[in-house]
């Protein structure tokens, strides 16, 4: 837009609408005295993983046998107890990775494996024949109780769904009454699907009808799933909703009360979380929340959140790079960069305020050795196989912490406050002509040919260093000065003193060092000494030089050398 048009436009904003009055809101749930809000998460729900089902119909693609197989081991392999493996009665792909898994021995005595299904005969009769051999099954049985599928889809009222579910029990408790008997350990599961948009009188009926029927007990309860299969409200009325149900559910302490959220507001992990603050018990979602539309409740992201506030999630995430790994290639969804606890830039910082608050928050946790408290950072990136490293980018706009940050943890250098001061800027000016971001290699790059390796006319060829009897030192150089070579001299009351006067001579103008660090980078065969030294002149301008060897008198007067090159230039 050019300036004219936009004169024209500076006092006129956009009138527009959306179509907001068509859509009604959602009506709350009437709970003055709801308890939920006072209460707090202090341990682990029981978990139950729905990659291999809801979150493998959601694909664009479906997993083959291997990416199945692949993502069943790694689900194993974080903790999950309870995992849902397929829809046996839809699909052949999925019957047949139950019977491969029950007939080749492969879940661990310890893991309940779970099949979904309709309230249909065919389909139960076809499921009960999927799990013939297994040690432990949840027989998840589902049909949708809403008023509007009520309305639209069955055509049916309350009495004829209730119906259809107590029916659809009796089946399943004929049909595994043979698998108990053949000893299979059963759990029925039962979901009134589209829960949240379920009067919740109408939920407690049918939930209470399907529990009369199956008969559990204390000591094998039912599981009531209450899904938001498609998320309507805010968070706390599904808790409102959740609470609501527990209290008016009769028999209570023979129902496991389970959540399966969606994200269509995206605050499934939240409704989740206020959910397990209501009264649930168990928590149904996928890796990284892949699933239908916008996807179920990301599991890593809740166990973290638990994690975060020092509960034991009772899942294994610390190798957080495998876990990505193995979920891209098997639903061949790539992980967002932002995505919590997982994406490649959730740790980082490209803020100099926030770089710097890191820096010094990492500093303090590591002279005091105690709890996790650094700022910008809810936990610490190791943890879940990040590395320290990786919490600090730089950028345009980041300062001096991030280039001190980046300079002390890949290369060992911690920078004296003047001299990070003056490189900073330069490193800025960098990133602006790059236009991105400034890779670790990059900075050091632009640190050596500033302050190390640094054009100019002076260059240092040879040394030696004698002492003589009136305790004083005394250097001759070899000194490279333009494209001719030159022996220097000088005595001093050290090696440095001594070099400093050859150079001044040489110079005819006075030198005088004025900071001064040396320090030794890596350890053993590897092992090189850095030296950082200003030096000033008559004017007192002050000019650093480094210099890096595995000697520390070269790595001094290289540091000479690179300062008066740095005086030369300027």
């Amino acid at each position: 837009m050019n300036a004219d048009n936009m004169n024209a436009d500076k006092n006129t904003s956009p009138n527009k609408t959306m179509p907001f009055e068509k859509y009604k809101q959602f009506k709350p749930i009437a709970l003055p005295d709801r308890t939920w809000p006072d209460q707090v998460i202090t341990q682990a729900p029981r978990w139950c993983t729905v990659d291999l089902r809801d979150g493998n119909q959601a694909l664009i693609e479906p997993m083959t046998p291997d990416e199945k197989f692949k993502m069943w081991n790694l689900l194993l392999e974080l903790g999950f107890k309870e995992i849902e493996v397929g829809f046996p009665a839809a699909s052949q792909t999925d019957f047949d990775f139950v019977r491969m898994i029950i007939e080749k021995d492969l879940i661990p005595d310890d893991v309940t494996i779970q099949i979904l299904c309709q309230a249909r005969e065919d389909l139960i009769t076809r499921s009960c024949e999927s799990v013939v051999g297994a040690k432990h099954v949840i027989f998840h049985l589902y049909n949708s109780t809403s008023t509007l599928q009520r309305k639209v889809v069955f055509k049916m009222d309350r009495e004829e769904i209730i119906k259809l579910a107590t029916d659809a029990t009796v089946i399943v408790k004929k049909h595994t009454d043979q698998l108990v008997a053949q000893g299979t350990a059963i759990t029925l599961e039962y979901s009134p699907e589209s829960y949240t948009a379920t009067e919740m009188d109408f939920a407690v009926e049918i939930c209470a009808a399907v529990m009369d029927v199956w008969q559990p007990t204390i000591d094998n309860k039912v599981i009531l799933n209450l899904p938001a299969t498609v998320e309507m409200s805010t968070p706390n009325i599904y808790a409102d909703q959740l609470e609501w149900f527990i209290r008016h559910l009769p028999q209570r302490d023979k129902a496991v009360i389970s959540l399966h959220t969606h994200n269509d507001r995206g605050t499934g992990v939240a409704a989740s979380e206020l959910g397990l603050m209501a009264g649930a018990d168990r928590i149904e979602g996928t890796l990284f929340g892949n699933g239908e539309r916008t996807g179920n409740c990301d599991l890593i992201t809740m166990a973290m959140n638990m994690f975060s506030q020092g509960v034991d999630p009772k899942l294994y995430l610390s190798d957080m790079p495998k876990i990505v790994a193995v979920s891209e290639e098997c639903t061949k969804i790539p992980i967002h960069v932002r995505q919590p606890y997982a994406g490649e830039l959730v740790f980082t910082a490209f803020s100099g305020s926030h770089q710097d608050a890191i820096k010094k928050g990492m500093d303090f946790v590591g002279d005091k050795g105690a709890e996790w408290e650094v700022p910008y950072l809810p936990i610490d990136p190791a943890d879940v196989g990040g590395s320290y490293r990786e919490t600090v980018r730089v950028n345009s706009q980041s300062g001096k912490g991030g280039v001190a940050f980046i300079l002390e943890n890949y290369y060992g250098v911690s920078l004296p406050r003047p001299l990070l001061v003056e490189f900073s800027p330069i490193v800025q000016r960098a990133s602006e002509a790059d236009g991105g971001e400034l890779k670790p290699d990059a900075i050091w790059k632009t640190f050596v040919s500033e302050f190390i390796e640094v054009e100019g006319p002076y260059k240092l060829i040879d040394y030696k260093v004698r002492s003589g009897s009136n305790e004083l030192e005394t250097c001759k150089a070899s000194i490279k000065v333009g494209e001719n070579e030159m022996v220097v001299e000088g005595q001093g009351s050290g090696p440095i003193d001594a070099f400093i006067a050859a150079m001044v001579e040489t110079l005819n103008e006075p030198l005088n060092v004025v900071d001064y660090q040396e320090y030794a980078l890596n350890e053993g065969s590897e092992a090189q000494a850095i030296c950082i030294l200003a030096l000033t002149d008559e004017e007192q301008n002050k000019y650093y030089g480094v210099g890096i060897s595995p000697n520390t008198t070269t790595a001094a007067f290289n540091s000479i050398v690179a300062a008066i090159n740095r005086k030369w230039r300027d």
